[in-house]
Parts: structure tokens; sequence; C-alpha cells
């Protein structure tokens, strides 16, 4: 048995190099569908390792919004002093509550125009959350601080100026701010995400956007990690036991969501890829089918010598298997490439490119590649095994 299955898979082996180019391009719509659902698998467990990776160290926070708003909302809604005056109780002095202003707004720096996010928050409050790496933090109420990814996007420095408000309505209260320092990179943050955005005082802010004393968000970094879920119990009675005020989320909360966000994100995203596996298992079915129609005369003669069916079952088998084989090991190969280097452009990071949560789905994609092509030499292969011999062999 051993022996005519190497005759078999040597008869299968003769096949695919006599009909190279014919094969060749049967396994390039593998190679093209591997590369599209191992590479997108690849992407989608870098993205989903960095954010948790970035969210996690700040895991020891809680954020609070207003029921019906949150950050650049255009709700009325917004959380009260009487309510911060709530939360800073309940809390305790040893847990940093941040009480944030925010809004998005046209800047103007130089020629060049744009929108950043502003926030507005305590100074005293601001010196203990972000680190300044060149200049220093405000001192007067036309002084900013900007994230690193803003100033690096409009060349800004210490000293630059930034005008904001839209200037083509004639904003009236369109002013101008200068920049007194740039923030260290924090990259994705839960307490403060200040990378990409303008830090003003809180003077400053409510003169332009008035609504003094009706923050956006609240965020608190509490002290010790353990204690979040009985904070989250206990500023939930003391903000909602009436109606639903203000919406809490902790950190793992959030990360649950995002990762649970991206995930969907990723599974549609594969969806698509795998429609370039179904047509590589068409373009496969097809050669399968037009193998054994030129075979038809070898078909009949195995089977007048002996040859039982699922031997000929095997044999065209063993033919899809290689081509399968072949184009997923292909498609392996270039979607390590292509991934890796996708990967560095989208996230700007192959940190986690090298996990097994990343590498995992190279195998993944392989086996997804065989099994498609198998099976799409399964109907050819039971074509093949129930020829009739006798008409095989008149067969011209």
């Amino acid at each position: 048995m051993i022996i005519l299955d190497d005759i078999f898979f040597e008869l299968s082996v003769r096949n695919v190099r006599l009909h190279f180019l014919r094969s060749l391009l049967a396994a390039i719509g593998i190679v093209i569908g591997v590369v599209a659902i191992t590479s997108i698998g690849i992407l989608g467990a870098n993205m989903t390792q960095s954010v948790t990776a970035d969210l996690s160290a700040n895991g020891n926070v809680i954020m609070l919004s207003p029921q019906g708003g949150g950050f650049f909302s255009d709700d009325d809604d917004y959380i009260s002093q009487k309510q911060l005056a709530k939360i800073e109780k309940t809390v305790g002095t040893e847990n940093l509550v941040i009480a944030i202003y925010s809004d998005s707004d046209k800047i103007t720096v130089g020629s060049e125009e744009g929108r950043a996010s502003i926030y507005a928050l305590d100074m005293d409050v601001l010196k203990n959350l972000v680190e300044v790496e060149t200049g220093d933090y405000p001192t007067s109420l036309t002084s900013v601080v900007v994230g690193p990814s803003l100033a690096e996007r409009y060349k800004l420095k210490v000293g630059s100026r930034i005008k904001i408000g839209d200037k083509d309505k004639e904003d009236p209260k369109q002013t101008t701010v200068r920049v007194s320092g740039i923030l260290k990179e924090r990259g994705m943050s839960m307490d403060l995400s200040s990378d990409n955005a303008i830090i003003t005082m809180e003077k400053w802010f409510t003169n332009r956007y008035g609504d003094e004393g009706k923050y956006d968000q609240v965020n608190i970094v509490v002290a010790d990690i353990n204690a979040i879920d009985d904070l989250v119990d206990k500023l939930d009675h003391a903000l909602n036991y009436r109606k639903d005020e203000v919406r809490i989320m902790d950190s793992g909360s959030l990360i649950e969501s995002i990762s649970a966000t991206i995930g969907i994100i990723i599974a549609f995203m594969s969806a698509i890829g795998a429609i370039s596996l179904l047509v590589a298992a068409v373009s496969i079915f097809n050669v399968m089918l037009m193998s054994v129609t030129e075979r038809i005369k070898e078909i009949g003669i195995l089977r007048s010598i002996g040859t039982r069916r699922s031997e000929i079952r095997r044999m065209f088998l063993y033919e899809s298997a290689i081509l399968g084989i072949i184009g997923s090991t292909l498609g392996a190969v270039f979607s390590l490439i292509g991934s890796f280097l996708l990967t560095y452009l989208m996230l700007n990071t192959t940190e986690y490119f090298f996990t097994m949560q990343s590498l995992i789905q190279i195998p993944y994609g392989i086996l997804i590649g065989i099994v498609i092509c198998v099976i799409s030499g399964v109907y050819p292969a039971w074509k093949a095994s129930n020829m009739d011999p006798i008409e095989a062999l008149r067969a011209d």
C-alpha cells in the first residue's frame, strides 16, 4: 500500500509539472487569499496588543462622563460643580481627580490650517499628570502646552504662535496663544490623550467657550488598583442613585470594549479577504476538472489493471493538496514580509509582531489554504474514481 501510495503521489506530481503554468496560476489564487487572510489577522493581533498595552499602562483610571454626552459632544449634558464635589468626597484625597473641559476647534499656524483637540484643566493637576519635555507649563492665560504629535505636524516649538478659531467665519473670539512647552509623548492614554492636543488654562477656556463649572469629563487616577471596583460602586451610588446621570467606566471595561471593536473590524476585513480564497477555490476546482477530462484514458488504464476507486480519488486529492501546499507556503512567506511592513506603517512599531498571538496567524492561514484546495478537489476526484473503465478506454 505504501508503494502504491508513492506511485500515485508521483503521478500527481508529474501532472502538476506537465501543466506547470496552469497549476502556477491556480496556486497564485491561493497565495493571494492566504496573504489577505494572514496579513489581516497579524495586523489585528498587533493592533489589539498595542492598544491593550498602552491602555493597561494607565490601568488604574476611572472615567466619568455625562450620561448623554462625552468628549466633543454637542449635547448640553455636563458634569456640574455639585457632581464634582460628590466625586471628590467619594474617592477621597488619596486619589487624583481630574476635571476636564474639552472641545475641538480650528487652528492656524502660519499659513497652515487644521483642527485640534483642546483641553483645559487645573494647572496643579496638569503638573502631576503630564511632563513637559521642552519649555515650561503655562504661566499666563495666553500660553499653552501642546502634544508632541501636534508639534511635529505643525512644526511647533517653544514660542510659536497658534491662532484658535475660524477666521473664515470672522470669529470674533479668535485668539492667538503662545506655545510655552511641548509635552513628552504618552501614547494612547485613558486619563488624558495629550499627544495630539492643546492644553490651556481653565480661565482661558471658559472665556472662549463659556460653560464655567460644566465639565465634559472627570477622570480619577486610583492610588490602589485593587480598589477600583469598590470605588465604581460607590460613585454609582453617589451619582446615579435616583436616575442615571453619569456614565462610569473603568479602564478594564474600556480595554475590553476597544478590543471587541477591533475584533469586529478585523473579522469584517477578514471576510472580505476570504472572497479571494473563494475565487481561488473556484480556480482549483476548474483546474482539477480539466485534469480529470484530460486524463480519462489514463484513468481507464489504471482502473483496468485493478486500481481501486479510493486510489484514483487519492491521486487527484494529492494533486489538489500539492497545489494547496505550494500556494499556502508561498502565501505565508509573502504575508510574513508584507504584514511586517504593513504593521510598521500603520502602528509605527513592530514590538508585538513576533509574539505567539501574532505569528499563530501564519499556520492558520496555511491550514485554511490547504483545506480550501483539498475541498475543491473532492468532486473532481470523486468524478474520476466513478468513471466506467471501459467507457474511459474508448474516449478519444
